[in-house]
């Protein structure tokens, strides 16, 4: 049976309403890099299914090879929401969030009043299922370095992507993540440094002459 959805709108009173799914979908919303001249614009929304994909992977990668014991399928939840906050803060450039300690903590302190705000819009029946993945507090310290690694490598890929296309503006971005990346000690890191990076850089032919 059909529904009226103007009509059930114009029934249920406004207190009855949930918002919590709608205000995720805004993260679509959410340009990132905003302080830099972009070849290809990224918004949240992208960002965060990138992110999710390569988390995972790192799990994966993590069990099958080194003797890891993540749980991927949580962890891609984790990843999904890693950045729900800015939905309501915006994504503040890197350079202004980590000018000092002193704003690197109340930036901090902003994050988690905002995530605590996206968990308010849920009923409290269900804020229960959800306060771990936007409040990160169900990671172990193994887990929470795998997801950052995930995210330095959306920000790596970003970069570079718009290095390669011509577009100066991003070259000291690219080389101080790539840094970063190559300081890590994790073998998952490592391993998808060097067999599954690579191929973001490959034309559309190269990677079906792959296949």
């Amino acid at each position: 049976m059909a529904v009226d959805i103007e009509k059930a709108v114009r029934v249920l009173p406004i207190k009855e309403y949930n918002p919590f799914l709608a205000m995720i979908f805004r993260m679509k919303y959410i340009s990132r890099w905003s302080l830099m001249f972009n070849r290809q614009s990224e918004n949240l929304s992208e960002h965060t299914l990138e992110c999710a994909f390569i988390t995972h992977l790192l799990a994966v990668i993590g069990n099958k090879y080194f003797n890891g014991n993540y749980n991927p399928d949580k962890l891609v939840v984790y990843a999904l929401f890693h950045d729900a906050s800015e939905i309501l803060t915006g994504d503040l450039p890197t350079p202004v969030k980590y000018y000092n300690e002193e704003l690197k903590t109340s930036y901090k302190e902003l994050e988690k009043t905002a995530a605590k705000k996206l968990l308010d819009y849920l009923p409290s029946d269900l804020q229960v299922e959800y306060q771990d993945f936007l409040l990160s507090d169900g990671l172990c310290d193994d887990e929470r370095l795998l997801l950052k690694t995930a995210d330095k490598f959306c920000a790596y890929i970003k970069a570079q992507q718009e290095v390669l296309s011509g577009n100066k503006e991003f070259i000291a971005a690219a080389n101080k993540i790539k840094a970063d990346l190559d300081k890590s000690n994790s073998p998952e890191s490592s391993f998808f440094t060097t067999h599954c990076l690579p191929a973001f850089f490959m034309s559309l032919d190269d990677l079906k002459g792959v296949l």
